[in-house]
């Protein structure tokens, strides 16, 4: 498992996410329950977006000082589009958990919770995920193109279910919950466990927290092999991907407010998916530059998105037909 970085970079980088993680910890603190309004949402997800392109700025210097200029362009560059891609990635999975909070009917006030623990199991599992895969590539080359198959078949399903309701009661892993372990019908405050006849039984905001952790394992299967696609480096792989997700709590709820807005996303997802499983299976016969995968990226979001709001259904309108 090959990576350029030294030693005291991966030093600087785990400093600062549990630095990050500790700061956004007191702050929820203190804060308590409470609803994330929009303003809030924006200022925090900016504020994650420029901490990321600060690293990347600061990974471009060590680079730079360590192995030159040419180096630190390419290593800055991967970061950001794998960056950008994961972002985008956690976009779909944003929306699910919109759904998981919407079918338990999750006060706004206690999501926040929810998010954080979401957060801390997804960096462990990508964590464990991403080295594994590092190790999985590094010593059977192949590997590549089983991860490029399994992006191009998740990115036309994902076209194909674009317009489909999850079914969520169909969930094998709610099922699976509720035989195992008796559940109230009540939240009990930010409570996992509440005591009900004498009994300790779990609340609904503990198989909440277990489906979130549940939709974590399977977005990573679908985006750790989508960067893999950019850079065989572990450690821009895990920088990028840990710093995408940093960001998802604010995220969360800045696109729950405007969620009907970009209706067509998952298209502009599915695409892209099926692009980068496409790079990966062509990576021996002819590698795609990194800026142009950057470009296409950036490109299917952007067309994506104006087009979602361009063909948005005008609430007004709605109320009126009706």
């Amino acid at each position: 498992m090959l990576t350029s970085a030294p030693l005291w970079l991966w030093l600087v980088f785990i400093s600062i996410v549990l630095l990050a993680l500790f700061v956004d910890f007191v702050v929820l603190k203190k804060q308590g329950a409470h609803e994330v309004s929009v303003p809030e949402a924006v200022k925090w997800s900016a504020i994650w977006v420029a901490l990321s392109l600060a690293f990347n700025g600061f990974l471009w210097w060590a680079y730079q000082q360590d192995q030159g200029t040419a180096v630190a362009n390419t290593k800055a560059l991967e970061f950001l589009t794998g960056y950008l891609i994961e972002k985008s990635l956690a976009v779909d999975n944003i929306f699910v958990f919109l759904m998981i909070f919407t079918y338990f009917a999750v006060p706004p006030a206690y999501q926040k919770r929810v998010l954080m623990m979401g957060i801390i199991g997804a960096i462990v599992l990508r964590t464990v995920m991403i080295l594994v895969g590092g190790w999985l590539i590094s010593q059977f080359h192949w590997v590549l193109y089983l991860f490029g198959a399994f992006l191009l078949l998740t990115g036309i399903k994902m076209w194909w279910a674009a317009d489909k309701e999850p079914d969520l009661e169909g969930n094998p892993a709610l099922k699976f919950l509720r035989k195992v372990m008796p559940v109230s019908k009540h939240f009990d405050g930010e409570k996992f466990w509440t005591v009900q006849n004498g009994v300790k039984i779990a609340t609904p905001l503990l198989l909440v927290v277990a489906l979130v952790g549940f939709t974590d394992v399977i977005f990573a299967v679908d985006s750790i092999p989508a960067i893999y696609a950019i850079t065989s480096d572990p450690f821009i792989v895990l920088t990028s991907n840990i710093f995408a997700i940093l960001g998802l709590r604010a995220m969360y709820f800045l696109l729950a407010a405007m969620a009907a807005k970009f209706h067509l996303l998952s298209y502009g997802l599915a695409v892209i998916l099926v692009f980068i499983g496409t790079k990966m299976m062509l990576i021996d016969i002819y590698k795609i530059p990194v800026v142009v995968s950057l470009g296409v990226v950036i490109g299917i979001l952007a067309v994506t998105m104006i087009w979602s709001v361009k063909t948005a259904p005008k609430i007004g309108a709605s109320k009126t037909a009706g």
